[in-house]
């Protein structure tokens, strides 16, 4: 039977093979993961699946039966989320998560100049000083690469390098496109590399991160026991070598040694197996050097990176539907050094659900029954919830596990789109209802939020609200939580201070949110309690997620008072979403097309092919000029002046 009652939370985490009630309990591991294999070990290693395989499909073969079929490991993205809000005096146009870690996105700001990557291209947009114009655009793929059956998502710049990442389904693996940008915004190609890896799609998270001049992913490399005779399994960097017909040739960027993982048993013929890897590459130069590290595990997983490490959760699913997810998360340095692990049960949300604090812990909301965070597994979840909280002194060679006091049972998370966030000391999540929220919600439906400090054991507080919570942020050291009733969207407000209460809301008639990623949001604080919130919307349609898929109709900005929300006005787009620009590649704004930003004192509006600059007139903001950089149009100042 599934556990019906929190009370029972610990029966949960008991119920799960090597964790809390059966693990090892001479106290908290101290060392690291040392390297499961070297290299004569692991192809011995290889070479035992091998033979094991063979002769499995000579007894197949005897009993006239097929072979078993492929096992493909889900879309994977990379991440690197901290969950704690961005400081208020960051000029990132990005909402991230962690202070000084960037996450790759649609646009970019590089001194004078926006860049802007849309349907496999480039832009470059001058807004330096008082400046509105478009200036180059270039392919966001190299001469010579066929676009089709890829799809080329996320940009990030560091110094003059401009790096997109995008995924080739026809070619298999990521590609990561290095493009030059200078002073006065001109655009030139570099190099283009392959990265052997799975789909690094996710419907939440984000395939890159840069630190510094260091380039992050996390892939998850399919381990089929079908395949050991080859080497396809390896990460592996190639460059791309244009017009002379030598692509190059892929050269593995992960020994042997740099390969680890727990004391579980790992049988690739039971369970789905993966190579959970993280590159890092380096473009401090002009040529781009990769090296990886990997854990071996089941494939389920979330991924989440803060500061200095990323932490993949990885979960393997019992034969028995009403027993909880086996998982393990381990935490792989990102200075190079030995990864650690910890056992434990359930598994995260997606990568909203952690948090690395600063006191030394991690903080992990989870169920009992998660199906990860590949396409589309992060919008729906079963089973009892928890935070576990859990020291990261306790992570050691992953034979030991969380114990069951590190887990805090809390009220159930919402089964249909789950939403978590951390803003400050308190996590926020929406809670569970029979409702489905949508164009036929009743005027009496409501909907629960929960919210707990992470660092004390209280109950959590549970708030009534009058909408859905289909998106949960940080204003500065408060929240907002923003839904729809019917066919309105709703945004309340959320006091943090000593409890957790709702303030005020803000209702928006006949619309939705044109945009579900954290990107689609920012906040810009002018005074400790004074700002304004952004955040692009379309008409409300009578599909799910149609809104969504036509594009937005503008971006609405609200002001922020004292945590009383009042409308500021809303800026619009004037195009044809239709019009044809002649796309090769990545046709579907699979990451929106629709920023609010915000540079300086000057506030903006990206909507597709056009870049909308506003301006305050009081407690209004009113359309000043726009540019319409559709690809074929020459380049032209602000269609509008004062």
């Amino acid at each position: 039977m599934r556990i019906p009652s929190m009370g029972l939370l610990a029966l949960w985490v008991c119920m799960v093979a090597n964790v809390a009630c059966s693990a090892n309990t001479h106290g908290s591991a101290t060392g690291e993961m040392l390297p499961a294999y070297d290299q004569a070990s692991w192809e011995a290693q290889l070479s035992r699946w091998r033979l094991a395989q063979e002769e499995r499909r000579k007894q197949e073969a005897r009993r006239g039966a097929e072979s078993p079929p492929l096992q493909v490991v889900p879309s994977a993205s990379l991440a690197i989320i901290d969950s704690s809000p961005q400081p208020t005096d960051s000029v990132t146009l990005t909402n991230v998560q962690t202070a000084g870690v960037d996450e790759g996105g649609i646009v970019k700001q590089h001194g004078r100049h926006l860049v802007v990557l849309r349907r496999g291209r480039l832009f470059s947009l001058e807004v330096g000083g008082d400046a509105l114009r478009a200036v180059a655009s270039i392919d966001a793929f190299g001469p010579g690469v066929d676009p089709g059956g890829s799809w080329y998502d996320e940009m990030l710049i560091t110094g003059d390098t401009i790096a997109v990442i995008g995924y080739s389904y026809d070619r298999g693996g990521t590609e990561i496109g290095l493009f030059d940008i200078d002073a006065e915004g001109r655009l030139a190609y570099r190099a283009t590399y392959q990265l052997r890896a799975n789909d690094y799609y996710s419907s939440r998270n984000y395939a890159s991160r840069l630190i510094g001049q260091t380039l992050i992913f996390y892939s998850p490399l399919e381990l089929s026991p079908w395949k050991l005779g080859s080497d396809s399994f390896y990460p592996a960097l190639r460059q791309w070598q244009h017009g002379d017909g030598n692509n190059g040739k892929f050269e593995r960027i992960l020994p042997a040694t740099r390969i680890h993982r727990s004391d579980d048993n790992l049988d690739p013929f039971k369970d789905s197996l993966a190579l959970h890897t993280v590159t890092r590459c380096d473009l401090s130069g002009r040529d781009m050097a990769c090296e990886s590290t990997a854990v071996l595990g089941p494939e389920g997983r979330v991924f989440y990176v803060s500061a200095d490490s990323v932490f993949i959760w990885t979960s393997e699913y019992p034969d028995d539907d009403n027993a909880p997810a086996r998982s393990s998360v381990f935490r792989i340095p990102l200075d190079g050094s030995a990864p650690t692990g910890l056992k434990t049960s359930g598994g995260p949300i997606d990568q909203l659900s952690f948090l690395q604090g600063a006191d030394g812990y991690l903080n992990v909301l989870v169920t009992a029954e998660s199906p990860g965070e590949g396409m589309w597994k992060a919008e729906t979840r079963e089973g009892d919830t928890a935070l576990l909280r859990v020291p990261l002194t306790a992570f050691g060679d992953g034979s030991d596990a969380a114990q069951s006091w590190h887990y805090l049972p809390l009220p159930p998370v919402s089964r249909y789109d789950p939403q978590n966030r951390y803003i400050g000391d308190w996590l926020v999540y929406n809670g569970d209802n029979e409702t489905r929220w949508g164009r036929d919600t009743n005027e009496d439906d409501r909907a629960l939020a929960h919210a707990l400090r992470y660092e004390q054991r209280d109950p959590a507080q549970t708030l009534v609200l009058a909408h859905a919570v289909e998106r949960i942020e940080a204003i500065g050291a408060d929240g907002v939580l923003v839904g729809n009733a019917g066919d309105d969207l709703h945004f309340t407000s959320l006091r943090l201070g000593e409890r957790a209460a709702t303030v005020s809301s803000f209702v928006q008639r006949n619309a939705a949110q044109g945009e579900s990623r954290t990107h689609g949001f920012f906040y810009k604080r002018q005074q400790p309690d004074v700002g304004i919130v952004g955040l692009p919307v379309a008409r409300r349609t009578r599909e799910d997620m149609e809104h969504y898929l036509e594009g937005s109709a503008g971006v609405l900005y609200l002001r922020n008072r004292a945590l009383r929300l009042s409308g500021m006005g809303q800026l619009d787009t004037a195009s044809d979403t239709g019009k044809d620009d002649d796309c090769r590649a990545s046709c579907m704004d699979w990451y929106g097309n629709a920023r609010p930003l915000f540079i300086g004192d000057r506030v903006f509006a990206l909507l597709g092919y056009e870049l909308v600059e506003g301006r305050m007139e009081g407690e209004r903001i009113r359309e000043r000029r726009r540019i319409d950089f559709t690809p074929g149009k020459r380049p032209a100042a602000a269609a509008a002046a004062d």
